[in-house]
Parts: structure tokens; C-alpha cells; sequence
């Protein structure tokens, strides 16, 4: 057995049903699931359709490198949402089976076995995959705390360079999971700048990219601040993209990888191995959804009016800032987020996921202490729903114990 394996640490979801095990919800309130960020919008029926038209394709055995006409549909929308005047399909494109296995299996790819010693820098809180596939990979995380009194910024300047000197890797998530943070120009910047210093790569998680509230300011991804910034071919630079919040198709199970050809080529090789081509029928449901960007704007305009909403409700019974993208609140609690959520399952059914589990202890501070990550991905009448069983459940912890709410940081 591989003995890595003992590394791994339970994921956000099996710790929040050891925390709930015993807990008992009041009668009489149906369930609202407010912790999983699994979009619950309808498939559109194009997509659907897509995927039904091309079953046959099941009869023939899929390219590591999926379609010719998949990886151009992919490039034409970078080009188009980013702003980006060249990108080679044949080169500085790979279809994924989604986000998360991509960003596992690149980490196989960019980090040296052979080097124990060797980090991977994680923003904190994070996506959990980072540090399974650091661990797995025979390396060890890094995290950078996401500090709230800035913003939620990940401070890269709070890192030694005795670390950077031994980092292989450098994972980003913008917009960011939980905080809806979007990485400025200037973060870029300084994190190129360090890559070329140190040799790191980077693998920017932009799997959020596509839900965020004003149609004319969408948030900046990291090829096109490379672009900006005049880094031809993307030196060292690995963007991960899916379909599953844009399109509302987790189940799909398609993304892509792009940037430096390099490092795809590599990530390619391994992925011939790895037995992670692309079904056919898939690669077809993908590239029409790609190609239309109608419901992705009715997508985000549902999003919108659900954020908007629940802030207008919850706020300021329950101080929320509404995030400049992602579906997400990342809200701040009177007591510790564990017992918070706890109470409120038991006396309202609504699940919430509390911040400490999506992230760790480090520098000597759980961020996510007193947060709770809120995912408002069910429908408008759930939403509107749980933010009222929100509101009565912070105004009975405030009658009971005289907690004040908290107030925006």
C-alpha cells in the first residue's frame, strides 16, 4: 500500500457528518443543504441534447487530447472572454475530465518525487484537492492565510524565501473558494515575478470564473494578466477551467487545462497513461457548451438575484459583504462556526459548512474560524427560505445569550 495515503486528511463533507452525527433537526422544517457547492440549476436542454445526439461515439475509443473541433471551441472562448490574441489548440490546450482530477493529476506532473523537501504554496482556505494531491505527490502544502482585514488577501510576501526556494508548485483560486476573492493585476504580477525567480509553476483553479454579478466587469483570469503583463507563451503558468458552474453540468465532468505548451506536453504524456480521455459524447455536449454563452448570462443573472436577495434579508441581522464572484457568502459568526452550524441544523435544517473545515491551522490561525461558507446553488424559494430560518436563528442566539452580531470586517 502506498503509505501517503495515511496523510490524507477527511474532506470538508465526511467532517461535517461526523460533526452532525446525533443531531436531531427540529419537526416540521424540510432540509436545506446550504453546504455543498454543487450547482443545482436545470442543465440546459441544448447541452443535453448534444450529449444524447452523439451516444454512438461510445462504440470508439477517445483521443488523450479530445477533438479537434472540442480543444478549437475551447480556445475560441478563452479568446473571447479573455481578450487573448494567441492560443495554439493544438499545443496550449487540454480537455480535462473536469477541474478536480486535473488539478491532481498536474500536481503528479509539476512536483519531483524524489524531492521530499519540496512545497506546494495553498491559499487558506482552500479546495482540498491542493493538499491531497501535494501529499500524494510526495510533496508537502504550504499555506498562505487569506487575511480578512485585507480583503481576504493571500498575502505571497508573508512567505519566507528559504520556502520559495523549495517550492515546485504554487496553486491559485480566483475567484476564490470560499471568499469570491479576484486576484488584481498587481497580485499577478508579483507572483509571476516570484516564478521567475524561484522556477515554480503555477496552476490557477478558475473554476468560479463565470458566475460573478456585473456583465460589464468580468473577473480578470491569469492568462489574460499574463497577456497583459507582455508573458508570451505563459512561461510556467497552467490555467484549470470547467464547465460544471458555468454550464450547471457537475455531472458532465469536463474542464480543460491551458497556458504554457511545455508543461502541457508533459501533462499530456502523462495523462496517455493515466486513462483519462474524454468520452465522445461528452466532447460533443462540452463543445456546444462552450460555443454559447447565452445561459451562462441567464446562469449568472439567477445567481444575482439569489445573492442579492439573501444579503437583502440576512444583512444586517447577520453581517454579510457580498463577494465580488462565485456563489458563496462567506460569512463571520457570533461563536465558533462549529457550534454555529450545529445549532443551526438542529433548530432550523439548514446546512451550512463551517469555515474551519475548509481550512487549516497555520502560522499560528485557523482563517476560517467563526466563518461559515453558505452555498446558494438550490432555488430561489430555498434560498429565500433558509435566509429566513438564518435571521430567526441568529435573533435566538442573541435573546439567549446576548451575542451581538457580528459586523463586517
Amino acid at each position: 500500500m502506498n503509505p501517503r495515503l495515511e496523510r490524507l486528511q477527511p474532506y470538508p463533507f465526511e467532517r461535517l457528518r461526523r460533526l452532525m452525527q446525533g443531531v436531531h433537526p427540529a419537526p416540521g422544517f424540510a432540509p436545506i443543504a446550504l453546504s455543498v457547492g454543487e450547482p443545482r440549476h436545470a442543465t440546459p436542454a441544448f447541452i443535453q441534447d448534444a450529449l444524447a445526439r452523439h451516444l454512438s461515439g461510445l462504440s470508439h475509443y477517445p483521443a488523450t487530447l479530445g477533438s479537434d473541433s472540442l480543444r478549437e471551441s475551447i480556445v475560441a472562448w478563452l479568446q473571447r472572454r479573455f481578450g487573448l490574441q494567441a492560443l495554439d489548440p493544438g499545443t496550449e490546450v487540454v480537455p480535462t475530465l473536469g477541474s478536480r482530477e486535473a488539478l491532481f493529476s498536474v500536481t503528479q506532473v509539476l512536483m519531483d518525487p524524489d524531492r521530499p523537501d519540496a512545497y506546494a504554496v495553498c491559499p487558506n482556505p482552500f479546495y482540498q484537492i491542493y493538499e491531497g494531491a501535494t501529499l500524494l505527490a510526495g510533496g508537502q502544502p504550504w499555506f498562505v492565510n487569506a487575511d480578512p482585514a485585507r480583503g481576504f488577501l493571500v498575502d505571497y510576501a508573508s512567505v519566507p524565501s528559504t520556502v520559495w526556494a523549495r517550492t515546485q508548485v504554487v496553486y491559485t483560486c480566483s475567484p476564490g473558494n470560499p471568499t469570491g476573492r479576484v486576484m488584481s493585476l498587481d497580485e499577478w504580477r508579483t507572483l509571476f515575478e516570484l516564478s521567475d525567480r524561484y522556477g515554480f509553476a503555477i496552476v490557477s483553479d478558475e473554476c468560479y470564473s463565470e458566475i460573478y454579478s456585473d456583465e460589464l466587469h468580468p473577473p480578470l483570469g491569469s492568462l489574460q494578466a499574463a497577456q497583459i503583463l507582455g508573458r508570451a507563451g505563459y512561461p510556467r503558468l497552467i490555467v484549470m477551467g470547467s464547465l460544471s458552474k458555468r454550464s450547471n453540468v457537475p455531472g458532465l465532468r469536463s474542464g480543460f487545462a491551458a497556458g504554457d505548451r511545455k508543461l502541457l506536453q508533459r501533462f499530456a504524456l502523462y495523462r496517455t497513461y493515466h486513462g483519462s480521455a474524454m468520452n465522445p459524447a461528452v466532447q460533443a455536449a462540452s463543445e456546444a457548451a462552450w460555443r454559447d454563452e447565452a445561459h451562462v448570462q441567464e446562469n449568472r443573472r439567477l445567481y444575482r438575484e439569489k445573492m442579492e436577495t439573501f444579503h437583502r434579508i440576512v444583512h444586517p441581522h447577520l453581517a454579510l459583504e457580498i463577494p465580488e464572484a462565485g456563489f458563496y457568502y462567506w460569512a463571520r459568526t457570533p461563536m465558533p462556526d462549529t457550534d454555529f452550524s450545529v445549532g443551526l441544523m438542529r433548530e432550523t435544517n439548514v446546512a451550512v459548512l463551517p469555515g474551519s473545515l475548509l481550512a487549516r491551522t497555520a502560522h499560528g490561525a485557523n482563517p476560517g474560524h467563526q466563518r461559515i461558507r453558505i452555498a446558494l446553488v438550490g432555488s430561489l424559494e430555498e434560498t429565500i427560505e433558509a435566509a429566513h430560518r438564518l435571521v430567526a436563528f441568529t435573533h435566538s442566539l442573541q435573546e439567549n445569550s446576548h451575542v451581538a452580531a457580528p459586523t463586517p470586517d
